[in-house]
């Protein structure tokens, strides 16, 4: 990628992580962004490249490993040629955000972040709580069950369903610990930041990107929307982002639906189409997921036998302090959005007769304090902590409203240059000029 590197003077290095299915080119204008802001004399880019396409269904853990020898190796790649990194920041999309989490905690347990100084950590659209659709009981042996078991260890994860290192726990509880490696070094950067779709992010919804256990973008007529002043209708305010509306039928509405109606009309040619292609997609999907399964697990013994190009022993440090492609990517996609969120009811003692007594208190606690306009969502109760946990580190969290497209987990990040995703370039300004410390 040609905004790669950067001149012997600068003393900043940024670091750019893609995610699920993705490549460099995906942060291209990420990328392109910041060189526009900060030049090369100034800040140095580094976008990662180890974790391309289906190397990234190995596991968040070995996708971080990789991003964290990417980096010891471009640090000493500019130490050789005379510079200097004093600074690092660090930038994650959708899955790469969860990568980069891990990264950074392998950093700090390696002693580079003793070198240089955290500057940002940044995630657009990234899944920090997985991707397990907040369903009870046997709504969970449909897409969360099925849909953990497409992507190989990555999908387990995103899903929480693994044991990470025989702790009892997934990956993604102990990315979250208080006591790890991984929140201890994310606490040391200056900067924490998120932006989070609110809508049509057919990905990686808003609960988990934005790190909250109610959702109050579920129905968009019943609210006002508050924008950040500059950036109107893009990026809402943290602190007052939406205020209650009670809907009202006026002449524009009805003619709103009327046109609604005659949309449906107009594209029922379409939708007889997506009745037969959707499925022979769905076959596609998973008849691909076997073989990428099947090579993922090849891949992922020859990382952990030190025959991929990694000293594996190098990177397997004590985790807690306290003990020292397009298709495909679509499918999965359309699946995933369909899943319909549920909420916590004042009482389920049926569903809740099959929790331990540690779930049983954690739900009780959630409802006591779930919002009456905006009830919690029903999250597993390893999610309910994952949360507490990393609102302690104090993010700066900004909700974003993309209009132009319904692929707002592209637009986001301007993935491909097109009209349609123009919104995501007001995120990478206000990035760049309000969130970005140099």
């Amino acid at each position: 990628m040609e905004y790669n590197g950067g001149g012997p003077e600068a003393d900043h290095l940024c670091v750019l992580v893609h995610g699920l299915w993705g490549n460099p080119s995906h942060m291209k204008s990420v990328a392109k962004a910041l060189r526009a802001e900060h030049p090369a004399d100034k800040l140095y880019l580094l976008v990662a490249k180890r974790n391309t396409g289906s190397f990234t269904y190995d596991g968040i853990e070995r996708g971080g490993e990789r991003v964290c020898l990417e980096i010891e190796e471009e640090l000493e790649a500019i130490k050789r040629k005379g510079g200097k990194i004093t600074k690092l920041s660090v930038v994650g999309y959708s899955l790469g955000g969860l990568v980069a989490r891990y990264a950074v905690g392998l950093l700090g347990a390696k002693g580079v972040l003793d070198e240089v100084e955290p500057m940002n950590f940044t995630t657009f659209a990234s899944p920090h709580l997985g991707v397990r659709s907040p369903l009870r009981g046997w709504h969970n042996h449909v897409w969360n069950v099925l849909g953990a078991r497409t992507l190989s260890m990555s999908g387990r994860q995103l899903f929480t369903i693994d044991d990470f290192r025989g702790t009892g726990k997934p990956l993604l509880a102990i990315l979250a610990d208080p006591n790890s490696i991984f929140m201890s070094s994310l606490a040391r950067f200056k900067r924490r930041t998120l932006y989070t779709n609110i809508v049509n992010d057919r990905s990686a919804v808003y609960y988990t990107t934005g790190i909250a256990k109610a959702d109050p973008y579920t129905n968009m007529d019943r609210i006002k929307a508050n924008y950040v002043e500059g950036y109107e209708d893009v990026i809402l305010d943290p602190q007052n982002p939406i205020s209650p509306r009670t809907p009202k039928m006026s002449p524009a509405t009805f003619a709103s639906v009327k046109e609604s109606s005659l949309w449906y009309i107009r594209n029922a040619p379409i939708a007889l189409f997506l009745v037969v292609f959707i499925p022979v997609g769905i076959v596609g999907f998973l008849v691909n997921s076997v073989f990428q399964n099947f090579f993922s697990s090849r891949r992922i013994k020859l990382h952990e036998k030190g025959l991929a190009g990694i000293q594996v022993e190098n990177y397997r440090v004590p985790i807690m302090i306290k003990e020292l492609r397009e298709a495909v990517e679509d499918v999965y996609e359309n699946i995933n959005s369909s899943q319909h969120q549920e909420f916590l009811a004042p009482s389920d003692d049926d569903d809740d007769a099959e929790l331990d007594e540690r779930e049983r208190r954690t739900l009780t606690l959630e409802r006591r304090q779930s919002h009456p306009q905006w009830p919690t969502l029903a999250l597993a109760p390893e999610q309910f902590d994952m949360i507490r946990s990393l609102d302690k580190l104090g993010w700066r969290k900004y909700p974003v409203w993309i209009h132009k497209h319904r692929h707002s987990h592209a637009a986001i990040i301007v993935r491909t240059e097109k009209p349609s995703f123009s919104e995501g370039h007001v995120v990478m300004k206000h990035w760049l000029k309000e969130e970005f410390l140099v």
